[in-house]
């Protein structure tokens, strides 16, 4: 005997409401776990980045990084000492995001660097920007793109001081004793 059918809005039901759950179940693993995810994958990109400045050559940014850098100290820091110094600096900025120990001094030496690879865009227009200044190179896509590494390191610096993402926020005006889950 076949077991009755349930009327189709009880079904759908059933199915959102385990749909809902799955959704609240990654979506709270998303709010435990993507600062963490973030601060290892960007400090995994600086290690990488940085290391390659050690091997000459194998930075396609290498002469731009040494003539921004020899730019701003008015010549004074020549390619041979800013590439290693250079190299050294990203890869302490990765070491300290990857382990996550001086968050702070690794922040703030991020914040420091990215004011120099922005920098080529003021400094050297001719080979950042083709034909107006909508319209980046390929150097000036490279450098742009550090503003999602801006941003992502904002996202961790809001963390330092025990900041954290929720899952659930609260609806403005709803006390937190309101929550379901709430610590």
């Amino acid at each position: 005997m076949a077991s009755p059918t349930r009327p189709l809005a009880t079904g759908l039901k059933l199915r959102w409401g385990r749909l809902d759950q799955l959704d609240q179940r990654i979506t709270g693993w998303l709010a435990s776990s993507s600062i963490t995810l973030l601060r290892v994958a960007l400090g995994l990109l600086f290690l990488w980045f940085g290391a390659l400045k050690f091997v000459a050559g194998a930075s396609p940014a290498e002469d731009l990084a040494t003539r921004t850098i020899e730019t701003m100290s008015f010549g004074i820091v020549g390619p041979a000492i800013s590439l290693p110094l250079l190299a050294g600096w990203e890869v302490l900025i990765g070491l300290g995001l990857v382990t996550g120990r001086f968050l702070r001094a690794t922040l703030a030496l991020l914040a420091l660097q990215m004011m120099g690879t922005l920098s080529p865009l003021l400094l050297f227009p001719g080979e950042t920007f083709s034909s107006g200044f909508l319209v980046p190179t390929l150097e000036g896509q490279y450098i742009i793109k550090n503003l999602v590494i801006i941003t992502a390191a904002m996202v961790i610096g809001a963390t330092v001081r025990g900041g954290r993402l929720e899952a659930e926020p609260p609806v403005r005006g709803e006390p937190l004793s309101a929550r379901s889950g709430t610590r």
